[in-house]
């Protein structure tokens, strides 16, 4: 979608976020963080609100964070805590951050926000420069499925009730992997269009961003609780490891 940027979810999505976007994962994405980090400095890719930093932080881990949009920041910044977070304003792709790290994460999905190959490939290598020798890099996205299109389209309800509807409009680009969504909010005070627009890759690709970025696979699972991943998972979390100083 044409003049969505790094800051347009944030800007589009921020008042409300912490409302509409909690997936219920989050107590086990911290723990399963937590204990991969260890006493290692953590940094965030797409901070968002805090909803995973702020409790890594509350353990004890010294966290960091990368962020393209001040107003989820600012949200953030008026939690417990949120003020004693570093955090660079920027897109996850590009912007320099003092490390180094011992480790990273990009959760909920985030990877699929860079519109483009080329984008997600320099995410990686942005944040192999900001890993040190040996550090790793958790990613967790949904594994695609497109049973539901139809003519390279997409409706979906998401909400009904007696006061409002929500709906999901959805384009299919195969030739890009790109889903422009536009979610449609359908209330007694009016309605709202909040466009999102995403580009999948499949795990085997991002394998291979990861090797062009000198990082190698080291865990995959299907899910937070570290489940084994096969062809029925719905999502996987990946961890990526940054060779070491004497390889």
């Amino acid at each position: 979608m044409e003049g969505f940027t790094a800051s347009t979810f944030g800007e589009l999505n921020a008042a409300d976020y912490d409302q509409l976007h909690d997936p219920g994962t989050t107590a086990e994405t911290v723990a399963l963080i937590s204990d991969l980090a260890g006493e290692g400095a953590i940094l965030e890719l797409a901070i968002g609100t805090g909803r995973i930093a702020l409790p890594l932080a509350a353990k004890g881990h010294k966290v960091s964070g990368i962020e393209g949009s001040r107003e989820m920041v600012e949200i953030m910044r008026r939690k417990p805590g949120g003020d004693a977070i570093d955090v660079a304003i920027g897109d996850i792709a590009d912007v320099d951050i003092d490390g180094p790290f011992d480790h990273a994460f990009l959760v909920f999905n985030t990877l699929f926000n860079l519109q483009t190959q080329e984008d997600q490939i320099r995410c990686f290598r942005n944040t192999a420069k900001c890993l040190a020798p040996g550090g790793t890099f958790l990613v967790e996205t949904f594994v695609p499925d497109l049973s539901g299109f139809r003519d390279g389209q997409r409706t979906t309800t998401k909400r009904l009730d007696m006061s409002s509807v929500w709906i999901e409009a959805a384009l299919h680009d195969p030739v890009r992997q790109l889903l422009e969504m536009q979610r449609i909010r359908i209330t007694e005070d009016g309605m709202q269009l909040v466009p999102l627009p995403m580009r999948y890759a499949w795990p085997s690709e991002i394998d291979l961003m990861a090797r062009l970025a000198g990082m190698t696979l080291v865990h995959r699972w299907g899910g937070w609780d570290r489940r084994p991943f096969d062809a029925s998972s719905t999502m996987h979390v990946s961890v990526y490891r940054k060779a070491g100083a004497d390889e």
